[in-house]
């Protein structure tokens, strides 16, 4: 079974690298069309650069952005809405133009809760992407989209309760954090193969280490920490259509 293409759609510049940068590597390694969408930041700003060469490292082709302002950081899209400000319905028409020209079996993000940390944009862009996987297969919406295209399946990144523990400890303690019951998880991926490409990715975003983000936690960690806990990647699928593959297309 040929490797499916996969559209990752996050939030933010290094959401990509640290919820599903394996599957990413993974998949583009493999040869299947692989990209990313990011909802905030815009196209010249420094963290846009970053993405680039973190998406560089993956494979995943270059950059393609939303445009919205990130919900905490105004800056970050000057002039522009905040994601959570947005129309939904200019949000999910701007992302079903990616789906359609992209045109992908797969498509991978947040999952409702937003990831571990819960953060407003996580849990909108997982909205509009959940609206938008299934608009880009209806013709009559967003016509002027481009040809209508329907996505297979919905992957949504995510933790299961038996991984919070561990992880807290790289996390904080203090901070909530949002995970699953195990049995709703329907692919547990290995992409310990794709480490390297993973935690590469991961630092290229070079401002968020700086500023002590996730990413520079996980600068800081031996190569035995990292890979015990970033080696894993847990993903809850939804069927867009109704003749579904017996496998999950992310790990076969």
């Amino acid at each position: 079974m040929p490797v499916p293409s996969l559209l990752a759609v996050f939030a933010h510049p290094d959401d990509e690298s640290l919820s599903a940068g394996g599957v990413l590597a993974r998949h583009a390694s493999a040869g299947a069309p692989t990209e990313v969408v990011t909802a905030t930041w815009a196209a010249d700003t420094e963290r846009a650069a970053e993405l680039a060469e973190a998406l560089r490292i993956l494979g995943a082709g270059k950059p393609r952005m939303l445009g919205y302002a990130d919900a905490r950081v105004p800056q970050s899209a000057p002039g522009c809405r905040r994601l959570c400000d947005a129309p939904l319905d200019e949000a999910v028409q701007r992302l079903v133009a990616h789906i359609r020209d992209f045109r992908p079996d797969i498509i991978v993000t947040h999952d409702a809760y937003g990831g571990l940390p819960g953060h407003p944009d996580h849990v909108h862009t997982h909205r509009v992407t959940m609206l938008a996987a299934q608009a880009a297969g209806l013709g009559q919406l967003y016509p002027d989209t481009g040809a209508p295209w329907q996505p297979r399946a919905l992957y949504l990144a995510t933790h299961p309760h038996s991984a919070v523990s561990a992880l807290r400890d790289v996390i904080g303690a203090r901070k909530t954090v949002y995970s699953v019951p195990d049995e709703q998880v329907t692919a547990t991926v290995d992409v310990s193969p794709w480490m390297e490409q993973k935690i590469a990715a991961v630092l290229a975003h070079r401002s968020e280490v700086e500023r002590g983000a996730l990413p520079g936690v996980i600068a800081g960690l031996p190569p035995d920490a990292r890979k015990r806990l970033f080696a894993t990647e847990w993903y809850i699928r939804h069927d867009l259509v109704t003749a579904a593959p017996t496998q999950s297309e992310l790990t076969t």
